[in-house]
Formats: C-alpha cells, sequence, structure tokens
C-alpha cells in the first residue's frame, strides 16, 4: 500500500516556490550559484514539509554526532549508532572534522540522531529535520527513517561536502523544520547484471548512488540469455558454463555465494531491499546451454553473446523443469533476507499461452513454499498472478489499451503494481538520437520526459491503492562498465526517485529542474560524470 500522511499541501507548494526563488540566483555564467546557502529543502527528492526560518547551523571542529535511542530496543540503538558513525564517515573527508560518534548527554548541540518510539506518524522511512543555531536535531521512529533524514542533511551541506579530501567550508545548513514521509513504499531501481556482468564492488557503488536520493529496493536482474550470475549448489553449471560470457562475447561473471551475501548485506546497510530475478520460462538460454536436459529435445543451445529477445523457453512439460526451478528458488530464498523473488516471465515469446499459464501456475507456489512473495513483469497478468503478487509494468504510452486493460483489471483483483514504463523510466534509452550508449526502442527518454509523469495516473483503471511504487531499470545491453551506469542513470534517476518519494503536489517540472540544477555539483564531487542535459541550467562548478 502507498504510504499515506497527512500533508499541509499550501504549505508544502508556498515552501517550493521560495526554494525555486532561492536558486533563480545566479552566477556570472548565469548558472545558479552553487557556494550560497542553500535553501532548507532545496534537495531531490521534494520533502513532504518545509518551515524554513531562524538562523543557519554552521558545523565546527567541535561538532559531534549525538545519539539518543532511549525507549528503543536494542537492535533500533545498535543500527542507531551504525547511521551515526556513517554520517560521521561521509563528513569527516571534507570538512577535516574529528565529528566523534557519542551518547546524548556526552555533547551539547552538534547533529542530534533520536529514535523515537513515539514518534508513530512519521512511520518506517518518515523523518523530521530541525536545524538552527544550536545545532541539527533529525527525529524518527525507526532507524530506516533516520537514514533517509541523513540523505537530507547531506544534501542541504554544500556539495563539497562529497569530496574525499578537505575543503575550505564553510558548512552551514539553513534554519527551519522539514517533515518528510514517502508517498510510496516501493522506490526501486534495477540493475541488469547478465547481459554485461558487475563485481560486487561495481554494484556497492550503485548502491551508494542509489542511497542519496532514497531508493529503498535494489532489483537484480541475475539471469538472461546471455549470462547466468548466481552460484546455485545443485546445478553448478548455471554459474561456472552459463556464467561465463556476456553480451559481445566478454569474459562475464558470477557472484558466489558470499558475494551475493555480501551485495545483500551492504544494501541493507544502506536500508535497501534487494530483489533478486530469475526470469522465467524464457530469458534462459544460459541455462539451457549449461544442462541439456532442459531442454525440449534434450540438445543444449550454444551459449549466446547477442541482443536478440524472446527465442529461449524451458521446456514446461518436462517435470525436471520444476525441480530446477524448485532448487534454484530454494537456494536464492535461502540467501535473500527480503520479502520478494522475481520470476521474471517477460518476452516469452517461444512458450504457448496454455504452456506459461500452466508453468506460473506450477512455479508461484513455489515462491510461497520458500515464504516469499512473487514478483514478476506485467507479462504475468496473462496467467493467474497468485494471491499477494506483484506485477512490474514496462508498456508504453503506445503500447495496446487491451494490454493496459489487462493489468489494470488484475490490480483491480488484487495485484499490486510497480510503474516502470519504458518510455519514461527505462534508464538503458537513449536521450536523443546523438546519445552514444543506450537503445531506443521505446524512443528517446530526455530528463523532463522520465519526470514529467504521475504513477497515480498512468495506467487508466489502476486505483492507486493498487500502486505500490515505482522502479527505474538499467538494462546492460550497451552498458558495461560503472562510467556507462552515470551517463544512463544520471540525472534521471533521481527524477524517478522523486515521484516515488515526494507528495504528487510538489510534482513541478519548473521547481524540478532548478533542484536537479543543483546537484550537478554533488554528482561531479562524487566522481559520477552524469549527462547535462540541455533541459537543466545546471550550476557552475
Amino acid at each position: 500500500m502507498p504510504v499515506r500522511q497527512r500533508r499541509t499541501f499550501p504549505r508544502l507548494l508556498g515552501s517550493l516556490l521560495l526554494l525555486a526563488a532561492g536558486l533563480s540566483t545566479v552566477g556570472a555564467a548565469g548558472a545558479p550559484r552553487s557556494e550560497a546557502l542553500r535553501p532548507l529543502g532545496a534537495i531531490v527528492p521534494a520533502p513532504a514539509s518545509v518551515t524554513p526560518g531562524g538562523a543557519p547551523y554552521a558545523l565546527t571542529r567541535s561538532t559531534a554526532v549525538r545519539i539518543d535511542a532511549d525507549g528503543a530496543d536494542r537492535a533500533g540503538e545498535r543500527e542507531s549508532r551504525a547511521i551515526g558513525r556513517y554520517l560521521a564517515g561521509l563528513l569527516r573527508p571534507s570538512t577535516g572534522y574529528p565529528l566523534p560518534v557519542v551518547d546524548e548527554d556526552e555533547a551539547r548541540g552538534g547533529i542530534l540522531l533520536r529514535l523515537s518510539p513515539r514518534a508513530t506518524a512519521l512511520g518506517e522511512e518518515g523523518y523530521e529535520l530541525r536545524s538552527g543555531r544550536g545545532g541539527v536535531t533529525l527525529t524518527a521512529h525507526r532507524p530506516a527513517g533516520l537514514f533517509r533524514g541523513v540523505q537530507t542533511l547531506r544534501q542541504q551541506l554544500p556539495a563539497a561536502v562529497e569530496k574525499r579530501t578537505v575543503q575550505a567550508g564553510p558548512w552551514e545548513v539553513a534554519g527551519g523544520t522539514v517533515t518528510d514521509t514517502p508517498r510510496f513504499a516501493y522506490r526501486g531501481a534495477m540493475l541488469d547484471v547478465s547481459r554485461h556482468f558487475f563485481t560486487v564492488d561495481q554494484v556497492k557503488r550503485y548502491i551508494d548512488q542509489l542511497a542519496l536520493y532514497k531508493v529503498n529496493k535494489l532489483h537484480l536482474h541475475l539471469s538472461d540469455d546471455q549470462g547466468w550470475r548466481i552460484a546455485v549448489d545443485s546445478w553448478p553449471r548455471l554459474a561456472t558454463y552459463g556464467g561465463s560470457t556476456q553480451v559481445g562475447g566478454g569474459p562475464g561473471g558470477f557472484y558466489t555465494k558470499d558475494d551475493y551475501r555480501e551485495i545483500v548485506r551492504y544494501a541493507a546497510s544502506r536500508y535497501q531491499e534487494v530483489v533478486p530475478e530469475i526470469d522465467l520460462p524464457g530469458h534462459t538460454n544460459a541455462a539451457l546451454a549449461s544442462y541439456a536436459e532442459l531442454n525440449c529435445d534434450g540438445v543444449a543451445p550454444p551459449l549466446y553473446t547477442g541482443t536478440n529477445v524472446g527465442f529461449s523457453s524451458l521446456c514446461v512439460p518436462k517435470e525436471i523443469t520444476y525441480d530446477f526451478v524448485d532448487d534454484v528458488l530454494r537456494e536464492l530464498a535461502a540467501l535473500t533476507p527480503g520479502r520478494y523473488l522475481h520470476i521474471g516471465g517477460d518476452e516469452a515469446h517461444s512458450t504457448s499461452h496454455a504452456d506459461y499459464t500452466a508453468f506460473m501456475d506450477r512455479v508461484q507456489p513455489i515462491v510461497a513454499k520458500y515464504g516469499k512473495t512473487v514478483v514478476g513483469w506485467h507479462q504475468l497478468t496473462g496467467a493467474r498472478p497468485a494471491e499477494g503478487a506483484l506485477v512490474q509494468y514496462w508498456g508504453l504510452d503506445r503500447s495496446s489499451a487491451a494490454e493496459k486493460e489487462q493489468v489494470a483489471a488484475a490490480a483491480r483483483n488484487g495485484t499490486g503494481v510497480i510503474l516502470s514504463p519504458a518510455d519514461r523510466a527505462y534508464l538503458d534509452m537513449k536521450y536523443t538520437k546523438d546519445t552514444k550508449l543506450g537503445l531506443s526502442w521505446a524512443g528517446y527518454v530526455e530528463v523532463r520526459r522520465s519526470y514529467d509523469w504521475n504513477p497515480a495516473a498512468l495506467l487508466p483503471g489502476v486505483p492507486e491503492s493498487a500502486v505500490r511504487g515505482v522502479e527505474a531499470p538499467l538494462w546492460t545491453e550497451t552498458v558495461s562498465e560503472s562510467a556507462h551506469i552515470d551517463q544512463m542513470a544520471f540525472p534521471r534517476l533521481p527524477g524517478i526517485a522523486e515521484l516515488g518519494w515526494s507528495p504528487a503536489a510538489a510534482h513541478d517540472w519548473e521547481a524540478y529542474r532548478l533542484r536537479l540544477a543543483q546537484q550537478g555539483p554533488r554528482l561531479t564531487a562524487l566522481g559520477i560524470d552524469y549527462y547535462r542535459s540541455p533541459q537543466v541550467p545546471w550550476a557552475a562548478e
């Protein structure tokens, strides 16, 4: 269900106008000036409520990060301290300040992280940030809320705070109060590690980038025609052989179980839930090449390094197919503490409709048997989605009314919907015809197009109560290194993140493009070589 809180929309709109006015100050080059004190709330995603006022708080050498977890359980206290250490670790390199992490009563002023069991209105991820001359107080009901609030505090400081060497400062946070909760509970990003393999460290880097924009789901596309990327003890050739190549014929790779556990652990430390995907029954050539018995004719096809889709399928009538699926999902579920297993289900063009439905009727109960919730691409609505299942819609504005209505009918019948429209949210689409990386089958997706849509109104007939949130997939047919991720994800990812987090009343392209402009120096300070869209008046760096 979407997370719903009372909102004071007139105050919100007034605050957004105020911050837009504050960002209109320009430097000699005509770009917004990044050195001035940032207006409270001039961040991405836009907060739910902003009340500016009062003197700013300036970090100094005497600033401490104080922890107040009175009333929290032991786990909550432990997480609060870990978040305090994370915040101090972000700020120390650029400020040069020691920023000790201490109990509340061991220092005065500074930055106070308060976990309050009484702050129930803030929900699982909400927070309140109060800033004034005497210090900054971040209050949350749950540790995840503290972590989201830290991202807001981080963005209120100058962009140079992201650098890893000592900078001049000053380090000021504007005075006032931010009260913030997310619009939707599901705010995801997908990384396809099958078309091109990405190492554990590369995935961690992306996790850190996602954290800045309050993304809380990391969807990993772990299998496809071009590569199988997760070790499965009961079917070892999936990884060692099926994972031995990638698009274009490179070396490929796979995650050992310890590798995968490390990704899950690291994502959890950034309050992101990993959603692993094994795409079935199509997109399975890597598996079919690894084990001949999974093919209806008993003959293994060669490994595949191209980019076509829709030609592969598991053998639906064979019983060994379900032994295989059960083993894979059992081992993956045991590695994954999160709620979801994504079973794909898209572009199964080589599987008849009758076989597709029969397959999904057999496979969805396996997911439930291992205590997980089914997620599938929206083609799952052409079968019988399990009770409580989520479907991920990737259709286009020009998709047929019949396709959209099939999804809407499932939503009205209780199936939750995650929105990833390819012509809006797919990060692998080219920005323009001149973009070097990416594809264009869904059209060109410039920054405004990726931002300027309403998740609650995308699909006619889908009630807002059925919309669980949004996700920005990054397919990697043309993306093979971290620098490519940077170019394709930024600056579109922050806009998708805002659609998932910010209230509908905050949606305004003109105000957003000014806030996004201020993200440019921050992205550069983080080492992210983003696409300089001409639609955005980027701040001078």
